[in-house]
């Protein structure tokens, strides 16, 4: 267990070396149709020939958008070796809110994507790399505030059980408490909220690899797994974000087939939940919670039951996108106010400060969630021209998000 460090109001910052482009300058290169990889040469000299760390970070990054994950974790590694803290973000007053954020070493989808939320906000933000075996800093900039960053995974519930017993006694705020973040994996979240009035969760079992061979051969019976289970069925690798690996089964002999597939020895099962609307398309939301209060970020409407964003359908089709922009307009009289009881209690019960969840309406009018994180990646990165009023709406959503860290900043005053 790390020693508590001592806050120092006279941080020296060295840390910060120009030019840091961080991820969401990159991002919303590589959402511009940038090939961000054309900076890996002079962020590979800038690194080798200085001794920038931040370099590497960028590196790490830029490989990462480019598809090249392992090796982008291998140069992440490196640079918090080098050094765990990094200053990511000056404010330009004196008296804005001091912010400190703890990571842990992983891809893009491992932490909350805090640097999204705040583009443009007057803040500092010092981000430290935190692992169960490495030591903290001695010194830590003096902070208003610590930002649990660290999301849910196999790989980060060590680190998520560390925090639990450091963070316990924290002479700041802490937002999103470490112990409240564990609980969000998708079988034990199906457990906490599967029972909220108006909520469906389908049960979210976890099963190995053997276990789901088992079912696909009938040697056992999927009830024996999934008290309520009946195909067709939903699958996915354990760890698996963004669709990877998930599929919908509808008898045991397509198991096996998914299994050929698939070398993880880890996976989840749920039944699946047909929520297509009257007109046959799927309606999904993402949904993020700020402070207790719920904000739309987008709204995918699909002909398949897996939805994702954005996507040649959404592009395609300018009846979905007004859609889309009416959901967003009225969201507070609609969608908010028509699950505003659900929405409160499955905030109680999840207990932090922000995290997000994909959800969808049932045909019953109850609220289908299907996913809750705090990593949840929310951007205004969407093109503006096919997309203007997702402008505005992000804005909403980052300007609330900022309020709440300006508010906790002034408590703790």
């Amino acid at each position: 267990m790390p020693m508590r460090p001592v806050l120092s109001a006279h941080f020296d910052s060295h840390l910060s070396q120009a030019p840091f482009m961080g991820v969401s300058t990159l991002l919303r290169k590589a959402f511009a149709g940038e090939d961000v990889s054309q900076l890996g040469a002079g962020l590979i000299e800038r690194a080798q020939q200085h001794n920038d760390l931040y370099a590497l970070l960028d590196l790490s990054t830029v490989l990462q958008l480019h598809y090249q994950r392992e090796t982008g974790l291998t140069v992440l590694a490196e640079a918090i070796k080098g050094q765990a803290l990094y200053r990511v973000a000056q404010a330009r007053s004196a008296d804005a809110p001091r912010l400190l954020v703890l990571k842990a070493a992983g891809d893009l989808m491992s932490n909350t994507p805090v640097e999204c939320l705040l583009e443009e906000c007057d803040i500092t933000v010092d981000v430290l790399y935190v692992s169960v075996d490495a030591a903290w800093p001695e010194v830590l900039p003096d902070h208003d505030m610590v930002l649990v960053a660290v999301g849910e995974s196999d790989e980060n519930q060590p680190i998520l059980a560390q925090l639990t017993e450091l963070l316990a006694a924290w002479p700041r705020p802490v937002l999103n408490l470490p112990d409240r973040v564990s609980r969000l994996s998708r079988h034990v979240a199906s457990g906490l909220l599967g029972d909220v009035p108006g909520v469906v969760m389908p049960s979210t079992v976890r099963v190995g690899r053997e276990s789901l061979q088992q079912i696909a051969t009938g040697s056992a019976q999927l009830q024996a797994f999934l008290q309520d289970g009946a195909f067709p069925l939903i699958l996915r690798p354990v760890g698996s974000h963004a669709g990877s690996g998930l599929v919908k089964v509808e008898q045991p002999a397509e198991i096996e087939a998914y299994l050929a597939e698939h070398a993880q020895s880890q996976f989840y099962v749920a039944r699946f939940f047909n929520y297509a609307s009257p007109d046959g398309l799927f309606r999904k939301y993402r949904v993020v919670m700020v402070a207790g209060r719920p904000f739309i970020c987008h709204m995918g409407i699909s002909q398949h039951w897996m939805v994702h964003y954005p996507y040649e359908e959404m592009i395609a089709h300018a009846s979905r996108r007004g859609e889309e922009q009416h959901a967003m307009e009225t969201f507070d009289q609609g969608i908010a106010l028509r699950h505003r009881a659900a929405f409160a209690a499955v905030q109680q019960r999840v207990g932090l400060d922000y995290w997000g969840m994909d959800c969808a309406e049932t045909a019953n009018g109850e609220l289908l969630i299907f996913e809750v994180t705090s990593a949840m990646v929310i951007h205004a990165m969407d093109r503006v021209d096919l997309f203007p009023y997702k402008q505005t709406q992000m804005k909403t959503v980052f300007t609330a998000f900022h309020r709440m860290l300006e508010q906790m900043a002034r408590k703790d005053a």
